[in-house]
């Protein structure tokens, strides 16, 4: 990851450069952690620039604002047109893009009245979040001591800036064991998901995923995922995953959007599968990067162009 590329970003309606965008210490959100934001993928196609579902990150943006009572002052199709001038007004063929929504500086009582709402995208370059290593022969995870928390405590369904404190927890920890990732478990002692990543596990050719009874954020790449396998004929079963299954399971992977589609090599000091990727994995995998270059038009609907 690097943001020396990155020249402008976008901030309450206009565009600005780098080093301008900047708010200021008494941030609402800085204290308490009162944001949400989306993580989109611009890729490079073969039809130029397009970024990766936009309208769907954008959806899920405007419905996690609304769980914590925060009107964005701008509208969706703004939002979309300024994601892809940030892209252009950086010449990024390809790039990870960070919309942000957040209570700014008027007073620290921890009810954010009279905040104003903050807005900003920005843009930089950034390769395979868990390293060429991790992108091709598989991510080593371990089971994290931290628990998921339940929907009852927060909105999990919800991408919220300061949910993200149990994320780091657990990545902190999973990082300094020696691990690539951490794997949360829920309230119940059932999967729920990684650090920032949804986990789907393969076996006798099919794949089984988790969903919000288990305190998942619902992902953009998951719901792609789901629909490639649909595609190619593979059953997707929905349901609570335990440790049990992950360990005998003939493949198991992670789907986001900084990982896009990622093998899982082992759990623990334990061995997934005989193959990393596995063939499901890999079909799966297959037909998402031909989909995110253009290559593939039956899901040219997923990609935003961005001239």
């Amino acid at each position: 990851m690097s943001f020396e590329q990155s020249k402008f970003v976008w901030v309450n309606g206009a565009i600005v450069p780098w080093e301008k965008a900047t708010f200021h210490v008494s941030a609402h959100a800085l204290h308490y952690g009162s944001g949400v934001f989306e993580g989109i993928r611009c890729y490079d196609t073969v039809n130029g620039p397009a970024i990766f579902r936009l309208r769907e990150h954008l959806e899920r943006l405007f419905a996690s604002a609304k769980f914590y009572e925060m009107k964005i002052p701008y509208t969706l199709e703004q939002l979309d047109a300024a994601c892809r001038e940030v892209v252009r007004r950086n010449g990024f063929r390809a790039c990870y893009l960070r919309p942000i929504c957040f209570y700014g500086s008027s007073a620290l009582s921890v009810h954010p009245r009279n905040c104003p709402v903050e807005s900003a995208i920005f843009a930089w370059q950034w390769g395979a979040y868990l390293g060429a290593k991790g992108d091709e022969h598989g991510a080593r995870i371990c089971v994290s001591p931290w628990r998921k928390f339940h929907p009852s405590m927060m909105p999990t369904t919800a991408k919220a800036c300061g949910q993200y404190i149990n994320s780091i927890l657990a990545v902190q920890d999973a990082v300094r064991r020696g691990f690539d990732e951490a794997l949360l478990l829920d309230r119940d002692g059932e999967i729920a998901e990684g650090s920032g990543e949804n986990l789907f596990v393969v076996k006798n050719g099919g794949i089984v995923t988790n969903d919000e009874r288990h305190s998942i954020l619902f992902g953009v790449t998951r719901d792609a995922v789901i629909q490639i396998a649909r595609d190619l004929g593979v059953p997707v079963e929905t349901r609570a995953m335990t440790l049990e299954e992950l360990e005998g399971a003939d493949e198991a992977f992670f789907t986001g959007t900084a990982v896009e589609v990622t093998p899982i090599e082992q759990l623990d000091e334990k061995k997934i599968g005989r193959a990393v990727p596995g063939p499901i994995t890999k079909k799966i995998r297959d037909v998402f990067r031909a989909a995110t270059s253009g290559r593939d038009t039956r899901y040219a609907h997923w990609l935003r162009p961005v001239d």
